[in-house]
């Protein structure tokens, strides 16, 4: 068999991105809805993510060969709303590692506009859980209730603060604290599903091992922006212990020496 070399990439910072949408600069339409009251929109948004929710049950073990290690953790919080954060290195991987893991328990993941231009898959996304970021600020409060609404409902928010998808990275990149402010603003537990790489047998592209960690809640005793402070270096270093664990590298990247 021949030897596998993996693929490399090269960046000049980590805000590059390696997988854009064909429609990158997509702006989201002045009606666009945060939250449906329709009851027909809801009943189908239900069936599809019932139907996507099957799929990945099935799908999963067999195109990445997944485990889940550490699941326990988030059994004690079933009945409560929550956040999950994780590492962005899947495409639609990250879309539904989340449920895999939830299991039972409904999962929203907030999502760049971008992701709603992408071709059949971005017409359904919002039906499948996808909380879009607003592209002008007069919307942010809708956004913000969004949040808010699905986490007093009791189900999953799904986070990925690395914002920009670097397939098959084994380490964790630097995120701002931005987005564990809404944690603070819920005061709900938050946890972490850090996605490692090993080496697959007769396959190029490696086994998936996601660990599960913590809960981790805002400290009460703190303002409320060292709050978001302290959760953002908790579960940052813990994503970062846990990486370690990837002992495979499918694609390697690399700092670019150019200007």
């Amino acid at each position: 068999m021949k030897e596998f070399k993996p693929e490399i990439k090269y960046y000049k910072s980590f805000e590059d991105d390696f997988v854009e949408s064909v429609d990158q600069d997509y702006k989201l339409k002045e009606n666009y809805k945060w939250i449906h009251t329709n009851p027909i929109y809801r009943f189908f948004s239900w069936v599809i993510y019932g139907i996507a929710w099957v799929s990945i049950r099935i799908a999963f073990p067999i195109a990445y060969g997944i485990k889940v290690k550490n699941r326990k953790v988030i059994k004690p919080y079933k009945k409560m709303g929550y956040f999950y954060f994780g590492n962005h290195t899947q495409m639609l991987g990250d879309v539904f590692k989340a449920p895999y893991v939830a299991k039972s328990k409904r999962v929203y993941v907030i999502a760049a506009p971008a992701n709603l231009g992408v071709p059949v898959i971005g017409r359904i996304l919002t039906s499948l859980g996808a909380i879009t970021i607003p592209t002008d600020f007069e919307h942010m409060k809708d956004f913000t209730n969004a949040i808010h609404t699905r986490i007093e409902q009791k189900h999953c928010v799904s986070i990925y603060p690395e914002a920009h998808l670097w397939p098959y990275y084994t380490s964790i990149r630097p995120f701002p604290e931005t987005s564990f402010k809404f944690v603070v603003n819920e005061n709900a537990p938050a946890f972490c599903i850090t996605t490692t790489y090993q080496k697959r047998k007769h396959r190029k592209k490696p086994r998936v091992t996601l660990f599960v960690d913590g809960p981790f809640w805002p400290d009460k005793t703190l303002s409320r922006k060292d709050r978001a402070k302290k959760l953002h270096d908790e579960i940052y270093e813990t994503m970062l212990e846990r990486s370690k664990e990837s002992t495979y590298d499918y694609v390697i990247y690399k700092k670019s020496e150019d200007e």
